[in-house]
């Protein structure tokens, strides 16, 4: 039977693939020193996979998931027909559970089978890794070989076939949602990533290998095979990885030479191995962050790798597929040891023995109180956690630790369970590496309990408590009382739930509290959205300050900035479109409300600086997030700030100080924040001033060195005009930092007490633009002076009249100094800007 089928599919794919190469375009052609290179086109793979399946009995397709566009993601395993793949997926979780009774197990019989995952590309544009997993289906679907039938024996092969449809698609690095999928492992934003989570989980890979491109440190050792260089992530077990990761690097990296002589081009034939960066480099390729797709699978106790093809080329396939087979052959050569190793990785978390780790690194447990009244970021904690296969108790009856009482429901996470190591990882507060490494590779901080804004507390006591296993959450929404209803501005679902009803054309007020307001009588819709929210709302009478929110249009400049803004302001119920920045030189920005740009994107026509703005000048709101879109917004003079930046790569959780406004409702004095290519702002007022970094000790976790630089400075700030708000911090950061997203709802929603200018503000200005050189007469200072202090005196008062009264007169004063040339077009633009938010605030 196989010798007909075999070379029928061949004929069929022969003639499938000259078919594609005659109809694709020469920009779907991918060439490497001249050998042409045409990808698989993705609406042609399942039809390939369906073949095999119905060729070989050793091959099931599944679907897995659907991408953020709705594309099917498919799941290959290949075994030998008489295997029992439900049977072997629960040994493995056996062996998980009982590390030591599986030691004797596996002695005793040596025949067992080790799944045996491969990642196809998780990055689209990296073509030749889902070919090359094409390639490998190929040949374990048929071939009888004496190796192919050694890997069998011992293997499970688990292959993610195309991990990001969209991107191949697209022929994108990201997926349809612009993100980066390999970096999307811990907050599962994506379904993509929470597919590929959900594939290592059922099946606890002995080996996970992810394909990848392009890399060429040289022309002798062309391609990468990690062990990475360190610092490693602190939470492994990284002796217990290192001991067969690197030899089976090495044997990748063996495969690769002995079979040079059937590459096509020079770059290959001429190899002498590859880059392992453990062994050849000091740094800068490391696996400290678990966002990376390896990295999260070697917290499941796999010998990771990533995988970097050479070229984008017939043979950068080759490259990976024989890589591949390298590992394979270790991995069936040396079954026994690894798993043995990968045993002794559970052993460790389930007896608390970390002989690698100081005493006191892994508390005991972590204690994750619920709050009542919203209880839904603890919710999505948990599920999370859950997700990834980490053990969460739930208290039976009230219990105390460390001196503090928590109630019934309170949910646990024990430290002695077999993967402790990833449970530690997720909830732990991180540190400072500032001083580990010269550079990170990414982030090096991603503290959940405080950028999801749940707690989590960390315990090295025993707790005494009757427990159950947690099980997912669906918390219902209460509403309580007879109404008028207090939402309070406590989470992102409780923002969602404000938009909804003002979506359904409910009123709903916010007070100068920072918390939202609803009215009685509203039906079904405020119940319904209230029971789906998961918030209980309380009933109490509406604040006479309050202010009837309308709905707003919110658009967001399309502009290479960090993935996440838009993501997180349509997860706070905002109806948001993408610009392209010459859309906006071209039509202007009617019909929007807000303008979000977290990005270097800017259209440098005098069109676009105009019709922004006029867009700030008719009331519009500009909200500039991080380094690079604060530099365009002093480019478009919307700021007169000096914008100070750290380095690229420099990221992490810092220590905030919030001030009292209605864009920091919602949190504490001192609070957190994150940076990544951090950005602090000088030369600014104190007036203008919303949040600055911490005095002392700011930086709590992550790289950045010279931080020190940063402290106490600015890092939250009002622009010239008062619709105009900077944000130093990455507040939508990857659509990881939820407990941040209310940044950018008050922002769009922004109380009075925003508007932090005042008359002694203004006048410092006057006193440093004279001495800026601003003036052309010192009468005009003194003029401007004289109103300014009078205008404090009844600010002090509480005189809204005379206040109003007097910035009129001040403006009058400023255009009559302009007129007869005595001030600077700066000067002059930005204190009638003041004035007018002035008699804003006063009227």
């Amino acid at each position: 039977m196989y010798s007909i089928k075999k070379p029928l599919l061949n004929m069929l794919f022969f003639a499938f693939m000259l078919a594609i190469t005659s109809i694709m375009s020469v920009s779907e052609t991918v060439h490497a020193k001249g050998t042409p290179y045409n990808p698989v086109p993705y609406e042609d793979i399942y039809s390939i996979l369906e073949q095999h399946e119905e060729e070989s009995d050793r091959v099931s397709v599944e679907v897995i998931g659907q991408s953020a566009l709705g594309h099917d993601l498919y799941s290959v395993v290949i075994s030998e027909p008489e295997d029992d793949l439900e049977e072997i997926k629960e040994k493995r979780e056996e062996m998980i559970a009982n590390p030591e009774d599986a030691k004797d197990f596996i002695e005793e019989h040596p025949d067992f089978k080790v799944p045996f995952m491969v990642n196809g590309s998780i990055h689209g544009d990296e073509y030749p890794g889902v070919d090359a997993v094409l390639k490998l289906i190929d040949r374990f679907a048929y071939d009888d070989d004496e190796t192919t039938e050694h890997i069998l024996d011992n293997n499970i092969l688990v292959f993610n076939v195309v991990n990001n449809p969209d991107g191949r698609i697209l022929g994108t690095r990201r997926n349809g949602e612009g993100f980066d999928l390999n970096r999307d492992h811990v907050t599962l934003s994506q379904p993509e990533a929470a597919a590929n989570v959900d594939l290592i989980t059922e099946w606890n890979p002995m080996v996970f290998l992810d394909l990848h491109g392009f890399v060429k440190r040289s022309d002798d050792y062309p391609g990468l095979i990690e062990p990475t260089t360190g610092p490693h992530n602190p939470s492994y077990e990284h002796d217990l990885y290192l001991e067969y990761a690197l030899e089976q690097a090495k044997a990748m990296e063996g495969e690769l030479v002995e079979n040079k002589q059937d590459f096509e081009t020079n770059l290959y034939q001429n190899m002498k191995g590859t880059h392992i960066p453990y062994r050849d480099a000091e740094g800068g390729w490391d696996d400290y962050p678990p966002i990376f797709t390896p990295m999260y699978a070697m917290l499941h106790g796999a010998y990771g790798h990533t995988l970097e093809t050479p070229t984008n080329s017939v043979d950068g396939v080759k490259w990976h597929v024989n890589a591949v087979m390298g590992a394979l052959k270790f991995a069936s050569d040396n079954k026994i040891d690894m798993t043995k190793n990968q045993l002794e990785v559970f052993r460790r978390g389930i007896q608390f023995d970390h002989p690698e780790h100081e005493d006191g690194f892994f508390p005991k447990a972590y204690v994750l109180p619920v709050d009542e009244t919203d209880p839904t970021t603890t919710e999505k904690a948990v599920n999370n956690l859950l997700r990834h296969d980490v053990e969460v108790k739930k208290a039976e009856s009230p219990f105390s630790v460390d001196g503090e009482q928590y109630d019934e429901g309170t949910f646990i996470v024990p430290l002695d369970q077999p993967k402790a190591s990833l449970a530690n990882t997720l909830l732990w507060d991180g540190e400072d590496i500032s001083d580990q490494a010269s550079a990170m590779y990414d982030i090096s901080a991603w503290n959940l309990p405080e950028l999801w804004g749940f707690a989590a507390t960390p315990t090295d006591s025993s707790i005494d408590v009757p427990v159950e296993e947690a099980e997912k959450l669906d918390i219902e929404g209460e509403l309580i009382g007879e109404g008028p209803y207090e939402i309070m501005n406590s989470s992102v679902e409780a923002v969602a739930l404000v938009n909804e009803l003002i979506q359904n054309d409910l009123p709903v007020y916010k007070a100068e509290n920072g918390h939202y307001y609803v009215e009685n009588g509203n039906g079904d819709v405020l119940a319904q959205a209230v029971e789906e929210s998961g918030i209980t709302v309380k009933t109490t009478s509406i604040p006479e300050n309050a202010t009837e929110l309308t709905k707003v249009d919110v658009a967001v400049l399309k502009d290479g900035g960090q993935h996440g803004i838009r993501t997180a302001l349509e997860q706070l119920g905002f109806k948001v479109d993408e610009m392209e920045p010459q859309a906006i030189s071209e039509n202007g920005l009617d019909g929007y409300d807000v303008l979000v740009a977290n990005g270097p994107g800017m259209d440098d026509s005098d069109m676009y600086k105009q019709n922004i703005q006029s867009f700030i000048a008719d009331g519009g709101k500009y909200i500039a997030i991080g380094a690079r879109a604060s530099n365009k917004a002093a480019d478009l003079g919307l700021t007169d700030a000096n914008i100070n930046t750290g380095a690229r790569n420099s990221n992490g959780v810092v220590s905030v100080n919030y001030k009292h406004t209605s864009l920091t409702s919602g949190y504490d004095e001192q609070d957190i924040g994150f940076v990544y290519n951090p950005v602090w702002y000088t030369n600014i007022e104190n007036d203008r001033v919303i949040a600055s970094f911490a005095d002392q000790d700011f930086f709590k976790a992550g790289f950045w060195k010279n931080s020190e630089s940063a402290q106490g400075q600015p890092v939250i700030l009002k622009g010239k005009q008062q619709g105009v708000t900077l944000l130093g911090l990455e507040v939508g950061f990857r659509a990881h930092p939820e407990y941040l997203y209310r940044m950018l709802s008050n922002t769009i929603y922004p109380g009075e007490e925003t508007i932090l200018t005042t008359a002694s503000g203004m006048k410092a200005r006057v006193e440093r633009y004279e001495s800026d050189g601003e003036f052309d007469d010192s009468s005009a200072v003194r003029s401007l002076s004289v109103h300014l202090t009078a205008v404090s005196r009844y600010e002090e008062q509480g005189a809204a009249d005379k206040v109003i009264k007097h910035v009129e007169g001040f403006k009058d004063l400023l255009d009559h100094q302009q007129e007869d040339e005595l001030i600077s077009e700066k000067a002059f633009n930005i204190l009638k800007n003041d004035a007018d938010a002035l008699i804003e605030k006063w009227q």
